[in-house]
């Protein structure tokens, strides 16, 4: 599973012209899931995205995670960040697991985020999205865990 996590000011998701998750400072993560994940790599995934540093602390090292600083994570689906993108121009998703089985592993994780941490918010899977988010840094990290 994949998370790909900035540091944000603020970040929402749109469907259609209307909010469907927002949060102010935090963590927008958006989430790649394999063909091979499970849900225990997801539980994992999370924890190392609620303690990643990523947060200045008074010095202004990257000190601080999420749980520190209280605050929000934003959860967004996306399956291009599987692709095998090593030969050609065109991108390849068989890395990527399908959605039958995606949908519950996103919506697992998107619970067990809720229940660990507030506050959460969430895209819808499978949907057509539009990202908006203030990049604080900027600051980004590709976290993968198999």
């Amino acid at each position: 599973m994949i998370a790909l996590i900035q540091r944000v000011t603020q970040a929402r998701v749109e469907i259609n012209g209307s909010t469907v998750g927002a949060v102010n400072r935090g963590i927008l993560a958006l989430i790649g899931i394999e063909a091979t994940d499970t849900p225990e790599i997801g539980v994992k995934l999370l924890e190392k995205v609620l303690s990643y540093r990523i947060f200045p602390d008074d010095a202004g090292k990257m000190n601080l995670d999420l749980r520190q600083i209280g605050g929000g994570l934003l959860l967004v689906p996306q399956f291009t960040l599987t692709a095998d993108t090593h030969k050609g121009t065109r991108p390849g998703f068989s890395r990527g697991a399908p959605p039958d089985k995606a949908r519950p592993l996103f919506e697992a994780l998107l619970a067990a985020a809720r229940a660990a941490h507030g506050p959460v918010a969430g895209g819808v899977f499978g949907a057509d999205m539009q990202v908006h988010l203030t990049n604080d840094g900027p600051v980004t990290f590709n976290l993968h865990v198999t």
